[in-house]
């Protein structure tokens, strides 16, 4: 008789294996970091771990749907708001949030080590497709709403506004002494300055 999987159960597995890797790839770095300290750190046993994912790439590959798929939940929360500039300050600010995490830094190294690997590729565009479209909405809405800069094309500002949030996150995996706590609200102010009518 099959063994019965207990879904909720499994998920938690996978996000204990994931959360772990994610800290063991930020520490370690990619080629540094073993899949039996990716155990170790998820409190597991190499079976366990190959039984979710096949290959430690497989599980980098994970922990980057897994923030795609965060962002897309985050955009999607947002339906029915009707002040749309304050939906993307709300993003830029969430965005800052989340690369507060202390593990971001290393793990923006990590992505980077293995960035030319075709599947680290596409789920790096598919991340960057999933931003844009989550934003491009809401900078028309503002536009049309006479909240924000109208003299540039709604895709063209929504680009900007990913520059600005790519350099912030580049310069916290960049430099130790940058910090994202205190430099948030320079990035909110930023991106007021370049969306101000």
């Amino acid at each position: 008789m099959a063994r019965t999987v207990d879904p909720a159960r499994h998920l938690a597995r996978r996000m204990q294996i994931i959360d772990a890797a994610l800290t063991r790839f930020a520490e370690d770095g990619f080629d540094r970091a073993t899949t039996t300290a990716i155990c170790r750190a998820a409190g597991i046993g190499s079976g366990t771990f190959f039984h979710y994912f096949p290959t430690k790439l497989a599980v980098l590959l994970a922990v980057l749907d897994l923030g795609t798929a965060e962002t897309g939940r985050w955009f999607a929360a947002q339906h029915g708001r009707d002040d749309a500039a304050r939906v993307i300050t709300d993003y830029v600010g969430h965005h800052a949030d989340e690369c507060a995490d202390p593990r971001v830094a290393g793990f923006v190294r990590a992505v980077g080590a293995v960035a030319g690997d075709p599947d680290v590729a596409a789920a790096l565009e598919r991340d960057e497709r999933t931003v844009h479209e989550g934003l491009l909405p809401w900078v028309r809405k503002a536009v049309a709403d006479g909240q924000i800069r109208a003299d540039q094309p709604s895709g063209r500002l929504a680009v900007w506004i990913e520059v600005l949030l790519d350099g912030y996150l580049g310069r916290i995996a960049g430099q130790d002494r940058f910090d994202a706590v205190a430099e948030k609200a320079m990035l909110l102010d930023a991106v007021s300055r370049l969306l101000k009518p």
